[in-house]
């Protein structure tokens, strides 16, 4: 009962959690609002109404925090960050969004209804052997029956008991200014008198900002006389009170808090972080309090706690100083005492203030008290039907009702009924509790609560028989999974071409958790292209759906494999490479694991500095797999890393008999015919392969970067342009691949001289999202961002990439750091320092992912800087052993230049 933010949240959780868990029912939303979602709240149409909560904290999900952000990114805002203050208008589009995605996901197993109308009466009863249900009486006439219920009523409306009976009759008096077309009068082109907010809160700042207009004064007053403090325009993190408070008595707490925020004030020169950082634990600070200490709160320090505590934001705080500082908006401290109608029919009103008595001239007088707090006396008849007969009983202090985690305690002291609140009517029992991140828990909690009953039962604690179960489907290693035959055969399709490195692998993995939203592993492998292999994917929502699967429904080899995900993506790459070991060493047949683990054309492999982790990994699996043509390519792969190129050949070529499309297998012997600098044959290879065997790759773009990489050694201009224009050029490549590939061989041809005329480096800085270019999620991607934004002489987005380094794991930190400032100094061509960064990060680029062919590129940056600045001799060194490896007709053409 509400359809508004809080139903929307609980909704959306029903539905998803039903979803994973295949349990039908059928949902009811009972709300006369023309769209779910927004409520009150999120109504407004005023741009200037925002959001007075960051973005980064208001998604719908407690385990996936930048869901909300993503969505603007997806909805017409690409450069929000979690730090802005979205407009409320927004936010209720993104609730009604994701709200409605939920239904669709559930569809055929949660039947959803929508009656737009209230209820006005909520009657429980009890038949003999059966469970409690409840009749709801509709406004319309209508009734309904359910077996469980949610009140999402949200906040009380405000009262207006506090107004004079006079101004209670006028037809200036606006009781609700969030009731539909309350402010037109006012907003009208014929009025321009003042008007009197009464209270200072966050509901009087919107109105004031609305109502605001050029020779108005907006008047506002309140018993404490304070507004909301702002919001920081580049806010600390919470600082977290080092003092145990719960238990504390008021006026201990009292004194324990200002040191808290004297402590923090000293440290950080702001009080806001002090603030923040008692959120964690004011439930429980206000559930330690005894009732008295609780009312004195409330009269003493309510108000002052409510003015920094609910802050609005920056440009909001911006706006409203502006008003004050023009005389266009007084507030005061005090009441308003008397109001009497004038002969035009405005009102002449009296304030009681700190002051003295003041008489004022509006046109209109506002409520803007904020939400009613105590339950008794409400005219809400739902909540009077509930009351009446003993299933609700007041909270403390008559705020809200009381509950037992949400689910609502009776007369007889006992919460029984089936029957959920959340959102303001718990404010007596935690009094934080209005805000989406604490509804949003709540929401969760009552979805679970609901559903735990009809979750099928897991196996006997005890060690007893299990009961019998059908035959489990099994993955492309041999592994059961915990899903139906439908989704399983997706699955399997969608990792056989992440193995053959195909195309098609994200649509088939989507179908998988299509056909079964709670198959764990299918919404991990989602989670994994999507962050490793720059897929088209929710990496965060995928992930999050993958852990929420994975606790309700999963073996040991899922868990770890869900694990080893998280801990890559969410962790840093020694973390994830650790958890991926371990993973191997228990699960060693696991074939996608082991491709995640070398760093071939997939994936970004284990990011060990002497690059033997990976080879060790595939030579200790090699049992498992018993020689098939999987472990082969990798095989194969890993001994050309080795130098052992004879051996690699065989090897690829032994797979690529078993299996000719093994992009893995191909992608080694295009490293053999590269290092043997077997440049000729190396080129007629991978024409042959791409034009039969390779047509429906994945990565067709990087084994033609590994063809141009030949011509450029021979010194094939031409050539190298042509596949530029037919294989390589935005639009041809997307994404991740126009970075990695496109974007480093315009940067290798113009280094070697071989790329005349317009250099359309933009195009690929265009087709690569913003995301992608200022902050990469791994080092791999940064080196290559790095490398474009260089090619581009964008030494703003070079520094701005140099500070997402700064914050990320230690390979970012160690390598993409220095990397940056090093390109930064071949943009202001600083030959020398650039020279000296490189041949300090060489040793450590293995770190960063990828290829030795791929990391080369930094080498020829080395060789460019070394000439630019006169260092012939180090120059020719480098050349000179590149050349005792590999023959190369570029290199030898260099050589013979600088010893002349």
């Amino acid at each position: 009962m509400g359809a508004g933010a809080a139903g929307a949240l609980v909704a959306i959780q029903l539905c998803e959690t039903a979803a994973r868990r295949r349990i039908p029912f059928d949902l009811l939303l009972i709300d006369p609002a023309p769209e779910a979602g927004r409520g009150t709240a999120y109504s407004t149409l005023d741009p200037r109404h925002r959001l007075n909560v960051p973005a980064g904290r208001m998604s719908c999900y407690p385990d996936d925090p930048g869901h909300f952000v993503r969505w603007l990114c997806h909805h017409g805002e690409p450069g929000v960050r979690g730090g802005d203050f979205a407009e409320r208008y927004r936010y209720g589009a993104y609730l009604a969004d994701t709200l409605g995605r939920a239904i669709m996901a559930a569809q055929g197993v949660v039947g959803v209804r929508r009656l737009r109308t209230r209820a006005i009466g909520c009657h429980w009863t009890t038949r003999p052997g059966a469970d409690p249900s409840a009749r709801l009486e509709l406004a319309d006439g209508g009734t309904v029956e359910a077996h469980h219920v949610v009140l999402a009523t949200g906040p009380s409306r405000a009262t207006a008991e506090w107004a004079p009976e006079d101004l209670r009759g006028s037809d200036r008096f606006i009781a609700d200014p969030w009731a539909p077309g309350a402010l037109d009068a006012a907003l009208g082109q014929r009025h321009k008198e003042d008007v009197l907010l009464v209270g200072t809160g966050l509901t009087s700042v919107d109105i004031a900002m609305t109502l605001n207009r050029p020779g108005r004064t907006v008047h506002t007053v309140s018993r404490g006389g304070r507004l909301p403090q702002p919001h920081a325009v580049d806010p600390l993190p919470a600082a977290a009170c080092t003092t145990p408070l719960p238990g504390l008595s008021l006026a201990a707490l009292r004194a324990e808090v200002r040191q808290h925020i004297g402590r923090v004030m000293r440290t950080h020169g702001d009080w806001r972080p002090a603030v923040d950082g008692l959120r964690p634990v004011t439930a429980e600070i206000w559930a330690s309090m005894s009732t008295a200490e609780r009312a004195e709160f409330m009269a003493r320090d309510g108000s002052l706690w409510n003015t920094h505590r609910h802050r609005m934001p920056p440009a909001t705080a911006e706006s409203v100083g502006r008003m004050r500082r023009t005389r266009r908006m007084r507030t005061y401290q005090g009441r308003l005492a008397s109001a009497s109608a004038r002969p035009d029919g405005s009102l002449t009103v009296s304030l009681a203030t700190a002051d003295g008595p003041r008489t004022l001239p509006v046109g209109w007088v506002v409520n803007c008290t904020g939400p009613g707090l105590r339950l008794p006396g409400t005219a809400d008849p739902l909540w009077r039907s509930l009351l009446d007969q003993g299933a609700a009983v007041p909270g403390p202090l008559s705020m809200g009702v009381a509950t037992d985690h949400g689910r609502l305690r009776g007369a007889d002291g006992g919460a029984t009924r089936p029957l959920w609140t959340l959102g303001a009517p718990r404010r007596g029992e935690l009094w934080e509790t209005t805000a989406i991140p604490e509804i949003r828990e709540q929401a969760a909690a009552i979805a679970e609560a609901v559903l735990d009953p009809w979750t099928a039962p897991a196996l006997p604690a005890d060690g007893g028989r299990a009961p019998r179960r059908a035959r489990r489907p099994m993955d492309t290693s041999g592994f059961p999974l915990s899903t139906h035959a439908a989704a399983a055969t997706a699955y399997r399709l969608g990792v056989d071409r992440l193995l053959k490195v195909r195309a098609g692998a994200p649509r088939a993995l989507r179908r998988s958790v299509a056909l079964d939203p709670g198959f764990a592993l299918g919404h991990a492998a989602l989670a994994l292209i999507g962050h490793e292999c720059g897929a088209d994917v929710d990496v965060s929502r995928a992930l999050a759906d993958a852990r929420r699967a994975v606790r309700e429904r999963a073996d040991d080899y899922e868990r770890s494999f869900v694990d080893v995900v998280s801990r890559r993506v969410l962790r840093s790459p020694a973390d994830g490479d650790a958890a991926l070991l371990r993973h191997l060493e228990e699960y060693p047949g696991d074939a996608l694991a082991l491709a995640v683990a070398v760093p071939t054309i997939a994936f970004s492999g284990l990011r060990d500095l002497d690059g033997t982790t990976a080879l060790r990994v595939v030579e200790r699996t090699a049992q498992a797999h018993g020689g098939g043509w999987f472990h082969t390519s990798l095989l194969a792969f890993m001994r050309q890393e080795q130098g052992r190129y004879d051996e690699a050949g065989t090897l690829a070529e032994r797979a690529l008999a078993a299996e000719p499309a093994s992009g893995h297998a191909m992608h080694a012997l295009a490293h053999v015919h590269y290092e043997r600098g077997d440049h000729e044959a190396g080129r007629e290879r991978l024409e042959r392969w791409l034009a039969h065997q390779g047509r429906g790759g994945t990565h067709r773009a990087h084994f033609s970067w590994h063809a141009a990489l030949h011509e450029l050694a021979l010194e094939d201009a031409a050539a190298v342009r042509r596949r530029w224009a037919e294989q390589l050029s935005p639009g041809k490549v997307h994404g991740v691949r126009a970075l990695v590939d496109s974007g480093s061989l315009l940067w290798r041809a113009r280094l070697a001289g071989a790329w005349q005329g317009p250099f359309p480096i933009g195009d690929v800085l265009d087709s690569a999202p913003a995301a992608v270019l200022e902050r990469p999620a791994t080092a791999f991607v940064a080196l290559h961002a790095a490398i474009a934004l260089t090619a581009a002489g964008d030494l703003p987005g070079l520094r701005r990439l140099r500070v997402h380094a700064l914050r990320g794991d230690e390979v970012q930190r160690s390598v993409i750091a220095p990397l940056c400032t090093a390109f930064e100094d071949i943009l202001e061509e600083r030959w020398a320092e650039a020279a000296r960064g490189f041949e300090r990060l060489l040793p450590r680029l293995p770190g960063v992912g990828g290829s030795a062919a791929q990391r080369e590129i930094v080498e020829e940056t080395l060789l460019f800087a070394l000439v630019s600045a006169g260092h012939r001799d180090a120059a020719r060194d480098r050349l000179e052993e590149r050349l005792d490896r590999r023959s190369s007709p570029h290199d030898r053409r260099r050589l013979t230049a600088l010893s002349s």
